[in-house]
């Protein structure tokens, strides 16, 4: 072990319906356990490891960063990718590894992150998507529903669309820099940016959006609903397996 007071952070990808999520929980199998077991094996020592964010079990991702203490790694940061790569079980890689300056947090330094939820929108389930997508076999006009993202995007407090149980009950503004939409055929994509995200936030939104798209809640709606902060007028929370972390900012 040597004196070096620098972070290597770590940027994975991983299939979240392996996983409980990012936190070690007792006798679940989750993303942070994963890599510390990974570690381990490598570098002899089980680093403490933080992550970017808590995402909830079944949620994947294709952008994670977490970091650790440099003075656990006696070898490159490519070499130790390609060793972690080569030790890590579940559906869990490790694309990039770098130094940092020792002030680096994976969380506490990150200015935004960007998810994107995946819908599969069609009469007809898609067998290779069932673990990545939420089905809906109703008609969504993407189009007419530009002013649920207009209404969502901006600084507001977001109460409404946090679930209970946050651990965060204080400071719930937070700023959305866009809630857009793309589709590719019968493949709709939601992608959602913000400066930091409450439990479940992206969920809500998206089971706020589908609201929307069978006509329960008109333009305006979306604002009514922030300005009341009332949880129980927005959507149902939209299913985990819809949803990913897409990219992380510093």
């Amino acid at each position: 072990m040597t004196e070096d007071n620098r972070k290597i952070a770590l940027t994975l990808m991983y299939d979240g319906k392996d996983f409980c999520g990012w936190q070690v929980q007792k006798n679940a199998p989750s993303v942070q356990k994963a890599v510390q077991d990974a570690l381990e094996k490598v570098l002899g020592v089980r680093p403490d490891v933080s992550g970017c964010s808590r995402t909830d079990s079944g949620v994947h991702a294709n952008m994670y960063v977490c970091h650790m203490d440099a003075k656990y790694v006696t070898m490159p940061p490519e070499s130790l990718m390609r060793a972690f790569n080569a030790n890590v079980t579940g559906h869990l890689s490790c694309y990039n590894a770098e130094y940092k300056d020792a002030d680096f947090h994976a969380r506490y330094s990150c200015s935004g992150k960007e998810y994107v939820y995946r819908i599969w929108n069609a009469k007809y389930r898609n067998p290779f998507l069932e673990d990545y997508s939420m089905f809906v076999p109703y008609g969504i006009d993407d189009g007419a529903l530009a002013f649920v993202g207009e209404e969502f995007s901006g600084k507001h407090d977001f109460r409404a669309f946090m679930s209970k149980g946050s651990k965060i009950t204080d400071d719930t503004v937070r700023t959305v820099e866009y809630f857009r939409t793309e589709r590719k055929n019968e493949l709709l994509e939601i992608y959602v940016k913000a400066d930091g995200f409450l439990y479940n936030m992206v969920r809500i939104m998206v089971g706020t959006y589908l609201e929307a798209a069978k006509g329960r809640i008109k333009k305006g709606g979306i604002a009514n609903i922030i300005e009341s902060g009332d949880r129980s007028l927005a959507g149902d929370t939209a299913r985990a397996e819809g949803l990913f972390l897409n990219r992380v900012f510093y």
